[in-house]
């Protein structure tokens, strides 16, 4: 890829990003449906199964999760700069409307309508989430044991306090243990 041509994906890449962080509310889940139908739908920057795996990555890292995502997808897509572009690019929009909110926060947190309006996104933002939810399903749980390994992470991540980190290392482990075993039946 030339210069030019890297030039412009970054840029792409920032507005891209900073569309998704303009208009996603309900932070890093809320914005996995965006994030893909940028990425994998729209722009075909990436395969579903990559951005995937990428989402996978990213929830299991230390972070937030949109600033991950979009890291993690521009430098990808291209290299640090593209990191650096995607980052500023979904954090800016926050950062501007935040900083507008804290200057008038005081004056409107109490009028009736605006108190409904943010239950009425917290509602939304669920509907996101469960959607995000479902387009995740397909690619990533193919098989019996795939559903077995969501399911005990469901359970315990509902009905204990134990670290995400520590949830997701043990099906990691379970894959590993497991694949290796059908190799050795299989030879």
């Amino acid at each position: 890829m030339d210069k030019g041509d890297k030039l412009k994906k970054i840029r792409k890449l920032f507005f891209v990003f900073f569309r998704i962080g303009a208009f996603t509310f309900g932070g890093g889940l809320a914005m996995i449906p965006f994030i893909k139908r940028e990425i994998v739908d729209s722009n075909h920057w990436i395969e579903e199964e990559e951005i995937v795996d990428i989402f996978a990555m990213v929830q299991s890292v230390p972070g937030v999760i949109a600033v991950n995502s979009a890291i993690f997808v521009g430098y990808r897509i291209a290299g640090i700069w593209g990191a650096v572009a995607s980052a500023v690019g979904v954090v800016l929009p926050s950062f501007i409307v935040i900083s507008a909110i804290a200057l008038f926060f005081s004056s409107f947190k109490n009028i009736p309508v605006v108190a409904r309006a943010f239950e009425g996104i917290n509602a939304g933002v669920v509907a996101l989430i469960i959607t995000a939810l479902f387009q995740l399903i397909k690619p990533s749980i193919k098989d019996d044991y795939g559903w077995t390994i969501a399911g005990i992470v469901f359970a315990i991540m509902c009905l204990t306090n134990i670290s995400a980190i520590y949830v997701l290392l043990a099906p990691a482990a379970a894959g590993i243990i497991i694949s290796y075993m059908k190799k050795r039946k299989e030879a």
